[in-house]
């Protein structure tokens, strides 16, 4: 029995490079779904001093933004890195949650292509974080693409259209 091997199934592709958010927002990079039924959006927290930021999602019709507008999610998944390993499902309101003022956390999203806007050519996703304030709080998102619709030897390109 062969082994299941993740990045032969899967575009795994970074939705923002680790940062220390001091002050500043984290926009993610789009993704492309044209090519994928699913995607998972990881957000690992580092050092936190503080700063509960608020976590959306939008959806755009290419991966520049074009038309960009809120993407509706209902929830999400945390746990504790390096000492918690089961993640607990909470519900999201008005389509936004605040990450914990928490170090080491990480939070999971899972978005299905069917919650696009399809019939209006939205396509394209990426994740949000609003500033933290001033703190020293360091964030890195990374998307997993899955599904692929199309089965193929490589899996079609994410991060361009």
């Amino acid at each position: 029995m062969s082994a299941l091997r993740l990045v032969e199934n899967a575009k795994i592709v970074v939705g923002a490079v680790p940062i220390d958010t001091t002050g500043a927002a984290v926009t993610g990079d789009y993704v492309s779904m044209k090519g994928y039924t699913h995607l998972t959006i990881v957000i690992m927290q580092g050092a936190w001093a503080g700063g509960t930021p608020a976590v959306t999602l939008k959806q755009a019709t290419d991966v520049a933004g074009t038309s960009e507008k809120a993407l509706s999610f209902s929830y999400y998944w945390a746990g504790t890195a390096l000492t918690d390993d089961q993640y607990a499902k909470t519900t999201v309101s008005s389509d936004t949650y605040n990450l914990a003022a928490t170090a080491n956390k990480v939070n999971v999203i899972e978005v299905d292509a069917s919650s696009l806007d399809a019939d209006n050519g939205f396509d394209c996703v990426r994740l949000g974080i609003a500033s933290p304030g001033a703190n020293a709080d360091l964030i890195a998102v990374l998307y997993i693409l899955t599904g692929t619709r199309y089965p193929q030897a490589i899996t079609p390109a994410a991060i361009s259209d």
